[in-house]
């Protein structure tokens, strides 16, 4: 073990905790450490998550509202069209259905929730008019946050859904801009960027993350955290691939515990003032699934993700009550449901 090694990773944590920021020639070198160093990174983090967001975390939660057939190809989506999978299909589901998964989300603790439909962007007027619907009946119906997950967004779209009560937009860059032709060429990396600075522009709240373990670089996760600063991303979700039979990325390993501690502790160095939410393949932590708070996330998703189950419910409310974290905006209603609703973050 070097004491140079802690001594640098103190001297960063500090900087940080001043005011200042980590390089990304900084955190080229901090994502490479060997797992012993792994602690102590941690432990960084957790103070950088204390400082900036304080000792709650944030718990949201999605709804699967149109599935299947999407347009894109995305490689590690079971909903593409183009991909041959075990993915449901269906139309939207019924306002009142939506409404009564809500109930539950903000029963769990959860902060805000999300209408998540396939495609690439509201094309339609019947698209528009079942969009007004759902975020009328939330807005009526609950307190909970109004977000949402519906592709590429011009201007106007995004002002439109501002108007009718979305206070929220999630819009993942997936990864890498130097990795996107890997996971995607029906779209491009820069009809992401400008989703987010329509939806920026139109006073939405932005939750924008990626996927790791799709096969990309460590520098290049650095390149995803660092394009997310840039843009100054409000809310970060990390997703861990979880490999879809029939998807090309079927046949990717799953990343590993420490591994993904590691990448957590890294993004929260890199973006000390986002909250950083854990999302879709959190299970791949296994037994360590509680030490996401200690490697400085701020926020976990709950439920069940587009096409795949996530933990229970139950399990989750009793991991935050054993290590005495509170909820964000709880309203001491929340309960450990044993059936979890389809909610979602990725597919």
């Amino acid at each position: 073990m070097d004491n140079t090694i802690y001594q640098r990773i103190d001297g960063i944590t500090q900087r940080i905790l001043a005011g200042g920021e980590m390089t990304a020639d900084e955190g080229r070198w901090l994502i490479r450490l060997d797992h012993d160093y792994l602690p102590w990174l941690m432990a960084g983090a957790d103070r950088l998550r204390k400082t900036f967001r304080g000792d709650e975390v944030e718990i949201c939660a999605i709804s699967n509202v149109r599935s299947g057939n999407c347009s894109e190809n995305c490689s590690f989506c079971g909903q593409s069209g183009h991909h041959k999978t075990a993915a449901p299909k269906y139309n939207y589901i019924p306002a009142e259905q939506l409404v009564e998964q809500a109930h539950r989300a903000r029963e769990w603790g959860a902060s805000d929730f999300g209408v998540v439909s396939k495609g690439w962007g509201v094309r339609g007027d019947k698209e528009r008019e079942q969009l007004r619907d759902y975020f009328g009946e939330l807005k009526k119906h609950s307190d909970i946050g109004r977000c949402a997950s519906l592709g590429a967004l011009d201007q106007e779209s995004a002002d439109m859904l501002k108007a009718m009560g979305m206070e929220n937009y999630h819009h993942n860059l997936e990864t890498a801009e130097s990795f996107f032709h890997n996971v995607c060429t029906t779209h491009t990396y820069q009809e992401n960027i400008d989703t987010i600075r329509h939806a920026v522009a139109a006073g939405l709240r932005v939750c924008a993350g990626g996927i790791l373990g799709m096969g990309e670089s460590l520098d290049q996760r650095i390149e995803l955290a660092e394009t997310l600063r840039n843009l100054n991303v409000e809310s970060v979700p990390l997703n861990f691939l979880n490999p879809i039979d029939g998807t090309p990325m079927a046949d990717q390993q799953p990343m590993q515990p420490l591994e993904i501690l590691h990448m957590i502790a890294v993004f929260r160095y890199m973006l000390p003032r986002a909250e950083i939410r854990i999302a879709g393949g959190r299970h791949f932590l296994r037994d360590l699934q509680a030490m996401i708070f200690f490697a400085g996330a701020s926020g976990v998703m709950i439920g069940d993700y587009l096409t795949t189950k996530g933990r229970q419910v139950s399990d989750d409310l009793k991991m935050l009550d054993d290590l005495k974290v509170r909820a964000r905006g709880d309203t001491q209603q929340r309960r450990a449901a044993e059936t979890p609703i389809v909610i979602s973050a990725t597919a």
